[in-house]
């Protein structure tokens, strides 16, 4: 299964948001991500939306994690950018003719199920442990001056 590409952006927002307590802007998490800023703010405006995310705007402001968002599953992240549609499109412009006697559909729902699955006992913080958290650091310009 593979991943899009505002999924894959998504968690890694999360996992540079949870080794960092200097609240960066979108754009310096877009910039430090080598992604574009329109795109990272359609993300960024989702997990605000998922309750993963606060943003504070102004002098001073930027973005930080909620509580949620460090313990959320990345299973139901992955599900809630990705959606829980079929991995194939039986039924599109060009229906298949097997569709009535397909069994390739329902085993490859089943893979899918299982990828979530596997990711649902992961929580974001389980993912900036080490050697994770402190490589993030160093993309991100390492730890805040005081």
């Amino acid at each position: 299964m593979r991943l899009l590409r505002s999924t894959d952006l998504a968690l890694r927002v999360l996992m540079r948001l949870a080794v960092s307590d200097s609240g960066p802007t979108t754009r310096q998490v877009a910039d430090d991500m080598g992604v574009p800023y329109t795109h990272t703010a359609k993300v960024v405006a989702e997990l605000q939306h998922l309750g993963l995310l606060e943003t504070r705007r102004g002098r001073g402001g930027g973005l930080s994690l909620t509580e949620q968002g460090r313990t959320a599953s990345v299973g139901a992240v992955v599900r809630s950018f990705e959606g829980d549609g079929d991995v194939v499109d039986c039924e599109g412009p060009t229906p298949c003719p097997l569709n009535s006697a397909c069994r390739l559909r329902g085993a490859l729902r089943r893979a899918q199920e299982a990828f979530f699955a596997a990711l649902d006992p992961v929580t974001v913080t389980d993912m900036v442990a080490d050697p994770t958290g402190p490589l993030l650091l160093g993309i991100a310009g390492g730890p805040p001056t005081p």
